[in-house]
């Protein structure tokens, strides 16, 4: 019995070691959003169980979304084992909402290259539906929230608030080797593997109380996010957003036109949904999307009414002027690029007109089908037509009708219908 306890303490001591000795590590390149929020809460979770020497982020992103940045500032702040973010690669940046979350690390560091800061709050559709002085005190109150909350974090880290401060109201960025003079960043760091190697002995503050970092025989475990979280991310994009509500449109607009098709229905619904989620969360400007809405039907009424082009190009606009204030007030990297908005709308515009022209082109057609769809065909007189007669046109036997004498088996053609009795005239032979 002594033994087996032994041997339970030894255990218990191994996999308290072998656990110590592993540093988890999650990667955000893009803009920050509920998805990247909850995989950083995952992975930071995952560290924390597996009692992780520290959580590395590794970070580059031009910001994002106030709500989600808050929630992982607010992780990281209370975290109970060290928190690092590592600014990389060279050419990364952590701006906006990414500034928030860098600083709020118990270890900030920057890879030589890279840039922090630009951190001014954007929101969006305030002017549209309110006025001016209401939309002013509201801009203040945000600005004014976003420097007591940047100043209370670096006072906390012992970070330069002043700087921080300049970054929210002036929108100022500096670079990896700036801010480590300024006493805003701790390390620059060419890549991990020295990064991890700088923080060996390195203190910090826990809520448990001061901790020493020991990254000398670490292992480092990379984290990604999981397919779903990686599916989801991507649609969280604005520009994929966008694309996918056009394809949604035009698939559930084939599928309408050519009921059972299937396909176009499947792929339309799908992808409307997904633009739907991503639209309640990312921030949009809904009169941009009743704009677009406005101009499918315009273009949908160029079928119905003869408007000689001007319900196309009412639509058309109408589609360009709504994609453009989809996201216009957000910040840049909530933004849908005119990279994606004008190629999205000439292909929308060209498949509209190319329906369009085809609704045309069939109303104009001639008449096959019915009574009417006998006028100028050709048939063959079976008896002689004094007035009246008999014909025979598409196989079928007809009482006919003519101003003219008509002999039996002289060929005929149908110039109208009087009820079931056509009307026909003979057929000049040449």
């Amino acid at each position: 019995m002594f033994y087996i306890t032994i041997l339970g303490f030894v255990i218990a001591f191994l996999s308290n070691a072998i656990c110590g000795e592993l540093i988890y590590v999650a990667r955000v390149s893009g803009a920050i959003n509920p998805v990247s929020a909850r995989y950083i809460e995952r992975v930071l979770a995952k560290a924390k169980q597996e009692d992780a020497e520290c959580f590395v982020l590794e970070l580059d992103t031009p910001g994002g979304l106030m709500n989600s940045m808050q929630e992982i500032t607010k992780d990281f702040l209370n975290a109970e084992i060290p928190v690092v973010v590592y600014v990389s690669p060279s050419g990364a940046r952590a701006a906006s909402a990414g500034a928030f979350i860098a600083f709020s690390a118990h270890i900030l560091a920057m890879a030589p290259g890279t840039r922090i800061g630009a951190a001014h709050p954007v929101t969006l559709g305030i002017t549209s539906t309110t006025k001016e002085g209401v939309d002013s005190t509201m801009q203040k109150k945000v600005l004014n929230d976003a420097v007591a909350q940047i100043r209370s974090i670096c006072s906390l880290r012992g970070r330069n608030e002043e700087l921080a401060e300049e970054m929210v109201l002036e929108s100022r960025s500096v670079s990896a080797e700036e801010a480590v003079q300024l006493d805003a960043i701790d390390i620059i760091a060419e890549n991990l593997d020295t990064l991890i190697k700088t923080l060996d002995g390195w203190k910090v503050q826990l809520p448990r109380g001061a901790y020493m970092l020991s990254t000398r025989a670490t292992k480092v475990k990379h984290e990604n996010m999981s397919p779903s979280e990686e599916i989801l991310y991507t649609v969280l994009d604005p520009n994929i957003a966008y694309i996918l509500m056009l394809v949604g449109i035009m698939g559930i607009f084939m599928e309408m036109s050519h009921p059972g098709a299937i396909l176009p229905g499947v792929v339309g619904g799908i992808s409307l949904l997904l633009a739907l989620y991503a639209f309640q969360i990312l921030p949009i400007n809904y009169t941009g999307i009743i704009l677009i809405l406005f101009g499918i039907l315009l273009l949908l009424l160029e079928i119905k009414v003869t408007s000689y082009g001007i319900l196309t190009i009412g639509g058309i606009s109408s589609m360009l002027i709504g994609s453009f204030m989809l996201t216009s007030g957000a910040a840049p990297s909530m933004r849908i690029s005119y990279a994606t908005i004008l190629p999205g709308i000439i292909l929308i515009a060209l498949f509209f007109i190319f329906v369009v022209a085809k609704a045309l082109l069939i109303q104009r057609k001639k008449v096959t089908t019915g009574d009417k769809g006998l006028i100028g065909e050709l048939g063959v007189a079976i008896s002689d037509i004094e007035g009246t007669g008999s014909v025979k046109v598409h196989g079928e036997y007809w009482h006919a009708r003519s101003d003219e004498k008509i002999l039996s088996g002289e060929r005929v053609r149908v110039v109208d219908i009087d009820g079931i009795v056509l009307v026909v005239k003979r057929e000049e032979t040449r």
